[in-house]
């Protein structure tokens, strides 16, 4: 079923911890060349390229902050003169920063957010895009939201959870504009997931608390949000899919 991702040549975003860790083994384990990306943890990030390579996959990896314009940029062009090209960017790399009441949110707080969730989304995916159009084959992006986009997040979560809803809709407006160049844009929505981002933000009680809301009882795991990275990166499953947005959040959310 996935044999058409053999040999694609995929950037995964944010992609040595959590859900991008995952995404970029499990892509690497069905024959995909990837560049696993990070901005500080090295190690990690290794560790992932090197479970890849363990499992006959093929990884690299590349440090790259991009919360900056240039580095936004530079993460694909590095990573597709690493591949000798791209077919799929996955936009993973994001970051809450930090709980922040509303009425607490300071200048610099609201640049850093802007800055990682989306001023990198914005440019990396005008990267991607001229190199889809320059290879003439089209290509592929996937971004990663969240349910925070949609319910608007938890305390000291709104600036955010604004941010999360600029890339859903961004995914949206871009689908409609890239779709004669045969380039699919979608995205995947997380709900309450166990990586180290909640071992950052949120208590014990919260985590409770957002549990006790998910009709299904329980948190998820970054492999249970794999599935649909892989539905959107593979035609034979999606090929007739762009501009959605793949809840992934056992009920908690459901539009």
């Amino acid at each position: 079923m996935f044999e058409e991702l053999h040999g694609k040549r995929v950037l995964v975003t944010g992609a040595s911890t959590g859900i991008g860790a995952a995404v970029a083994q499990r892509f690497g384990a069905l024959g995909a060349h990837v560049v696993v990306h990070y901005n500080a943890s090295e190690a990690p990030a290794r560790q992932v390229a090197e479970v890849i390579e363990r499992d006959g996959g093929k990884a690299f990896t590349l440090q790259q902050d991009v919360s900056t314009a240039e580095g936004a940029v530079a993460v694909v062009d590095r990573a597709v003169a690493q591949l000798g090209g791209l077919d799929i960017l996955i936009n993973n790399a994001g970051d809450m920063l930090g709980r922040v009441p509303a009425g607490d949110i300071e200048a610099e707080h609201y640049a850093r957010v802007m800055d990682l969730n989306v001023r990198s989304v914005t440019l990396a995916t005008r990267a991607a895009i001229a190199h889809f159009r320059r290879q003439g084959e089209g290509g592929k992006i996937i971004n990663t939201t969240s349910v925070a986009a949609r319910n608007g997040g938890g305390p000291g979560a709104s600036l955010y959870a604004s941010a999360k809803a600029f890339v859903s809709s961004f995914t949206r407006g871009m689908a409609k504009e890239l779709a004669a160049d045969n380039i699919r844009v979608n995205a995947v929505a997380p709900g309450v997931i166990v990586t180290p981002f909640h071992d950052r933000h949120s208590s014990d009680a919260q985590l409770e608390a957002m549990r006790a809301g998910i009709p299904m009882g329980r948190l998820g795991t970054p492999e249970e949000c794999v599935g649909a990275f892989l539905f959107l990166a593979t035609d034979a499953l999606s090929g007739y899919v762009t501009g959605q947005i793949v809840e992934v959040n056992g009920g908690q959310l459901m539009p």
